[in-house]
C-alpha cells in the first residue's frame, strides 16, 4: 500500500515541478500573447505549434464562465474536485486497484491541482501580463500582485494550429467563417487531465465494471471445462449397478 502511495505522490509532484516550472518560466520571459515556434525559426512545424503565452480566467484549453462570481465558483469546485479525488485516490489503493487505474486518477488530480496553484497565488505573487504590451510581467511581494486570492489567471502556453479554412459561404450560420484546428491554448495541466481520463476509457475499462460483470466475463472455454468437470463427478457420484 505504501509503494502504491509513493507512486502516485510521484506522479503528482512530477506533474506540477513541469507545470509550474513551464509556466512561471512563460510568466517571467514572455510578454502577452507573445510566440515562440518550438522546434525554432527554421523548423518544419514554425506555425504549427508553438509556445504561445496568453491567460485565461477560466477551465481548461481556455474556456470560463461568463459571470460575475464565475472565477470563485470555479476555484472553489477544483478545490473541492481536489480533495475528492484524494479521497478517492485513497480508496483505490485501499482496495488494492492496479497501477494503471491509479497513474490516470494521479494525472487528473495533477492537473487539477496545478490549475488551483495558478488560480490561488499568481494575483498575489506576480506582476500584471498588459494586454499590447511588450513589457514581461515580474514577482511582486506576497500580496501586492495583481488579484487577490483565489482570482488569478491561468497561464497557457502550448497551441497547435495544425491546419485552418473558411467555411463555404452556402454553410447555414458558419458560412464565410474561419475553422482552425487545434485552436485551444493549454498548458501541461490541461494535458495530465486529458491523458488521464482518455487512459482511463482505453486502457483501463475494467476499472468501469462491476464485480458481477467480471465475474461473468468468463471465457466460454473455462465454462465448457467446468460443465464437463461437474458431469464426470456427477457420473462417478451415480453409477448404478448393471442389471
Amino acid at each position: 500500500m505504501k509503494n502504491k502511495w509513493f507512486f502516485v505522490i510521484g506522479v503528482i509532484l512530477t506533474v506540477l515541478l513541469l507545470d509550474q516550472g513551464l509556466k512561471i518560466w512563460i510568466k517571467t520571459n514572455m510578454y502577452l500573447h507573445q510566440n515562440i515556434p518550438l522546434f525554432g525559426e527554421l523548423g518544419i512545424l514554425k506555425d504549427q505549434a508553438r509556445l504561445h503565452f496568453i491567460e485565461n480566467e477560466g477551465m481548461a484549453f481556455g474556456w470560463k464562465l461568463d459571470w460575475e462570481y464565475g472565477k470563485l465558483v470555479l476555484s472553489l469546485f477544483r478545490i473541492i474536485a481536489v480533495g475528492f479525488l484524494l479521497w478517492f485516490i485513497h480508496s483505490l489503493i485501499k482496495n488494492d486497484y492496479k497501477l494503471g487505474v491509479l497513474f490516470s486518477f494521479a494525472l487528473i488530480l495533477a492537473g487539477a491541482a496545478g490549475n488551483i496553484i495558478d488560480s490561488a497565488f499568481y494575483g498575489l505573487i506576480f506582476e500584471e501580463s498588459v494586454m499590447h504590451s511588450r513589457n514581461v510581467a515580474g514577482f511582486t511581494s506576497f500580496g501586492d500582485g495583481y488579484a487577490p486570492f483565489l482570482y488569478g489567471k491561468v497561464v497557457d502556453m502550448f497551441h497547435f494550429p495544425l491546419f485552418e479554412f473558411h467555411w463555404p459561404e452556402w454553410v447555414p450560420k458558419i458560412g464565410g467563417n474561419r475553422f482552425e484546428f487545434f485552436r485551444p491554448v493549454f498548458n501541461i495541466a490541461d494535458a495530465a487531465i486529458t491523458i488521464g481520463v482518455f487512459s482511463l476509457l482505453l486502457f483501463n475499462r475494467s476499472f468501469f465494471k462491476s464485480k458481477e460483470d467480471e465475474q461473468t466475463d468468463i471465457p466460454e472455454e473455462e465454462i465448457d471445462d467446468d460443465q464437463n468437470n461437474t458431469l464426470e463427478e456427477e457420473s462417478i457420484i451415480y453409477n448404478p449397478s448393471k442389471d
